[in-house]
This record gives C-alpha cells, sequence and structure tokens, in this order.
C-alpha cells in the first residue's frame, strides 16, 4: 500500500468519475420518464452522450498534449459539472441531446487525463496491486452510485446538484496530487482500416457489445419501470447486471488464453442470448426472476468485449496493439450511437419485453457470424499469442495501458 499510497488521489477522482457517471446514466432515463419524454426520445438523449464519447476518443489526446493533464482535466470537469447542472433548467429534448453530449465529449477526455496519469505513475512492481484498487472503484462506485436514486428521489433537482457536485469535487483530490504533471501523451492513431483486416470478428464484436451493452445502460431503467419495478428495484436491477459483468470475467478469460478465443466469444453470446429469453419470456414481472435473468445477461455480455479485444491482439503484429486499443474502442462507441436509438423505437411501438428481444436478436447473429468466421479462418495457436486476456473498461484508450502486464508491454 506504501506504493501505491501516492495514487490515492488519482484514484478517488476516477471513482468521483466513475460513480457519477453511472449514477447519470440511471438518473436522466428515470427523470425523463417522469418528465414525460417517450422511449424512443430517451434513447435520442442516450446516443448524444455516446456521440460525444466517440468525438472526444478521437480528440482528447490532442487537447492533453496542447495544455497538459491538469489543465484539461479542469477545463472538462468545469463544462460536464455546468452541464450537469444545466439540465434541470431547461427540461426538453434538444437541450438534453445537446448537454449529454457534451458530458460525453468531456468524460471521454477526463477518463483518458486520469489514466493516462495513471499509466505514467504507475510501476511495474505496484501495476497489478494498483489495476485490482482501480476496478474495485469502478464497480464499487457505480453499484453504490445506483442507490442514491431512490434515497434522494427523482423529482427537484437535487439529483444533478449532486451530480454537478461530484464533477466539481473530482477537481479536489486531483490537484492535491503530485504537482508534476506526467509528459504528455504519446499519439493515438485511429485506423479502422486496419482493424478489420486484423479481425472482423472483434470488430463486429465491439459493435454488438455497443449494440447491447449500452442499450442496457441507456434503457435498462425505461425497462424496469415499464415491467412495474420500484425505484429501489429499478436500482438493483442496473447494479446486478453491472456487479454480474465481474463474476465470469475470469474464468472465460482464462479458458479464452488456453482454447479458441472464438469458442469462448460463442460461449458469451449464447449466455447473454440465454438471459435475454428469460428477461424477454420468462421473467415477467417479477422482481426476482428479473434480477436473475439480468444477472445472466451481465456475466455473459459484460465479458465480450474484452474477449473481442484480445481475439484481436491474437491477430495483430508488433506495434499494432495501441491501434487495436483505439479501434475496439471507436467501433463500440459506432454500436453505442446506433443501439439505444434503434432501441428506443421498438419499445415506443412494443413495449418493455421487446428491448432484450432486440438484444437476443443481435446476439443470436452474432453468435452464427462467429460459427462462420470459426469456419473461414484457423484460430491463432497458444504459443503465437502475444497477449493475454486482460479485463478493460470502456473508458479510454489508456486503460489498456495500464492492464499490460510488464512483460505484454514490451511487445506493443
Amino acid at each position: 500500500m506504501s506504493q501505491i499510497r501516492p495514487l490515492i488521489p488519482l484514484l478517488v477522482t476516477a471513482g468521483i468519475l466513475i460513480g457519477g457517471n453511472g449514477l447519470q446514466a440511471t438518473f436522466i432515463s428515470l427523470r425523463a420518464l417522469h418528465e414525460g419524454f417517450s422511449a424512443s426520445t430517451i434513447g435520442l438523449v442516450g446516443t448524444g452522450y455516446n456521440i460525444g464519447f466517440a468525438i472526444g476518443c478521437i480528440y482528447v489526446t490532442r487537447i492533453i498534449r496542447a495544455i497538459g493533464h491538469i489543465r484539461a482535466f479542469s477545463a472538462l470537469a468545469a463544462i460536464a459539472s455546468a452541464a450537469s447542472i444545466a439540465m434541470v433548467l431547461l427540461i426538453v429534448p434538444w437541450f438534453w441531446f445537446s448537454m449529454r453530449l457534451m458530458q460525453g465529449l468531456c468524460f471521454a477526455g477526463l477518463f483518458a487525463v486520469v489514466e493516462s496519469w495513471l499509466n505514467a505513475r504507475v510501476t511495474n512492481s505496484n501495476r497489478a496491486r494498483t489495476l485490482s484498487v482501480y476496478r474495485f472503484v469502478d464497480l464499487g462506485s457505480v453499484t453504490l452510485a445506483q442507490y442514491l436514486i431512490p434515497s434522494v428521489g427523482i423529482d427537484g433537482f437535487q439529483l444533478f446538484a449532486i451530480i454537478s457536485m461530484a464533477l466539481s469535487l473530482s477537481l479536489v483530490p486531483i490537484s492535491f496530487a503530485d504537482r508534476s504533471s506526467p509528459g504528455a501523451p504519446e499519439a493515438i492513431r485511429f485506423d479502422i482500416k486496419t482493424l478489420w483486416r486484423i479481425s472482423p470478428l472483434a470488430t463486429v464484436g465491439c459493435i454488438v457489445v455497443g449494440l447491447t451493452n449500452s442499450v442496457f445502460r441507456s434503457l435498462g431503467p425505461v425497462y424496469a419501470q415499464g415491467i412495474g419495478l420500484s425505484v429501489t428495484g429499478i436500482a438493483t436491477f442496473m447494479s446486478v447486471g453491472i456487479f454480474a459483468g465481474i463474476v465470469l470475467q475470469y474464468p472465460l478469460g482464462a479458458y479464452s488464453d488456453r482454447l479458441d478465443r472464438r469458442l469462448i466469444i460463442l460461449v458469451s453470446s449464447i449466455g447473454g442470448l440465454a438471459g435475454c429469453l428469460f428477461l424477454a419470456l420468462v421473467a415477467g414481472s417479477s422482481e426476482w426472476r428479473n434480477f436473475v435473468g439480468i444477472f445472466v445477461f451481465g456475466a455473459f455480455c459484460m465479458p465480450l468485449y474484452s474477449l473481442c479485444s484480445a481475439h484481436a491482439n491474437d491477430h495483430a503484429a508488433n506495434g499494432q496493439h495501441a491501434l487495436v486499443s483505439a479501434g475496439t474502442l471507436f467501433f463500440w462507441s459506432v454500436g453505442a450511437i446506433v443501439g439505444p436509438m434503434f432501441a428506443a423505437f421498438m419499445l415506443d411501438r412494443f413495449g418493455p419485453r421487446i428491448l432484450f428481444i432486440y438484444m437476443a436478436s443481435i446476439l443470436f447473429l452474432f453468435m452464427l457470424y462467429t460459427l462462420q468466421r470459426m469456419t473461414v479462418r484457423e484460430g491463432v495457436p497458444t504459443a503465437r499469442r502475444s497477449m493475454r486476456f486482460r479485463n478493460l473498461l470502456r473508458t479510454s484508450t489508456y486503460f489498456n495501458k495500464l492492464a499490460t502486464p510488464p512483460g505484454e508491454r514490451d511487445k506493443q
């Protein structure tokens, strides 16, 4: 812990940001329902965040290189805080879309600043410990933040103010961190054609994750309210799905390192499909059955992004791993932009059950595509794989570097 102590301000800042972002995603959907927004409008508002996030991923490195970590973080946190509190002043769809777009751009930059700063400060001796603490911070902050919603309530301005305060307070620990800002991060190149050539399956898989997981985060509260869950039940529903994401991460990852990784991607798709069908056809309005179904969905679907990234890295040549990291995040953003809009339109027309029928259809098609790819290309033998499975957060491309063990970092 003595080695990690200097990093605590950055980890606290990350916890505030991740918790605030997780709280905001659920709360905005519920508040929009309360204000009379249709499901398709809520999906469009959620898409605004993902559009901003995609733009931020492309341009954030230029911002950091131009003005440095501290100034970039301060400016982005101030803008995100202002956008959060502004949403209570004008409750109309176009304005909320604009503010969520601005928040997405800012959060892409904020996560990149924190994670590139952490990456510059960790050493090989404390990397694994730091990563473990970071993952605990991620899971704990998002889960606990969900329960602020039933505690405070979705009426009034209180939660808007809490989110804005959290973003403003995130400046405090990072301001008390080491005064020496790290050097400018290296530029990140986006080359989507190269990623497709490296691995079509990984490319499609990341889009599928965006089409499904982002829909759960944006419209899961709409589904849960539509089947009659209380505000506390909605918070639990979302928390169970998020928490479930860590349960099978390491077992699936360990097997993917030993077997054909596409086989584990196929298993994850089948498991996620089963969870979706259970929610759509069996769970009904039962609270506990819905918790079981979303647990199965989260346990199998949440690791898909990391599995697809690992599969792409299996086929990447030396020097292409950073490009893979940027490309997988970009293609996830593409799916996350399209998914909530289409799913929300379906939700408006056919009711809450259609949400998981839609996701089941996407996963079924991806399952067929995975089987087809397994017939046209041989798997990479274990001995020839340059990188192992890593549990990745979709926060910034710098998390990939942070999660890469020392021996594998030399190959990038």
